[in-house]
């Protein structure tokens, strides 16, 4: 990749990781639920996650779902269940003090690694991002490309996680803390509406 390729993707990665998603709401509400260190296995799963993602894509799965054009169709399918099941659960996530169950527990690395396949914005992104700046997909590039990724993600997102946690001192009230995560979870399925309008 030339200088101003590189810069460029820079650019693209930055902006794509910076702004609002499921991954950056997610990890919020997980801040503002269970605070920072918590939430660290989390954060890693989207950035290993993400950028595995990005770099089996570039190598070989793009031609998979481009032979099998359903597939795609599929993938929007079970990306929208699986969002809404965990917009529920974000909805009704115990209080901080209250964690001892299931529902108290924040994402782990596996758990946020996984959730990145079906994760409609990063399949957006990641496309994206390899058809327009690693369109020879070779193996360098795309190397290069889940590099770059990797190295945005983390503070992109780190950065949503510090948000969630600097507002859970506001959110010591219970009402207060449901109220919260009943936006947040209001903001995941608000986040499905791209993809359902590109489904109609």
């Amino acid at each position: 990749m030339t200088y101003e390729l590189l810069a460029a993707l820079g650019v693209f990665a930055f902006v794509a990781t910076i702004t609002p998603g499921p991954n950056n709401l997610m990890l919020m509400a997980s801040g503002a639920n269970f605070g920072y260190l918590r939430t660290i296995p989390h954060m890693a799963g989207v950035v290993i996650g993400f950028s595995t993602m990005v770099f089996l894509v570039g190598v070989g799965l793009i031609g998979v779902f481009d032979s099998v054009p359903w597939s795609y169709t599929v993938l929007k399918v079970v990306s929208v269940v699986y969002l809404i099941y965990l917009s529920w659960k974000i909805a009704t996530a115990a209080p901080p003090e209250d964690t001892s169950g299931e529902e108290g527990k924040p994402f782990t690395f596996l758990q946020a690694a996984l959730f990145q396949w079906v994760n409609p914005k990063a399949w957006t992104i990641g496309l994206t991002a390899i058809t327009v700046y690693a369109p020879s997909r070779s193996l360098a590039a795309i190397v290069v490309l889940a590099a770059i990724f990797a190295a945005i993600t983390l503070p992109c997102i780190s950065l949503w996680t510090v948000i969630g946690q600097q507002l859970r001192s506001l959110l010591t009230n219970k009402l207060r803390l449901r109220v919260f995560n009943g936006l947040m979870a209001g903001l995941l399925i608000a986040s499905l509406y791209p993809v359902l309008v590109g489904e109609a």
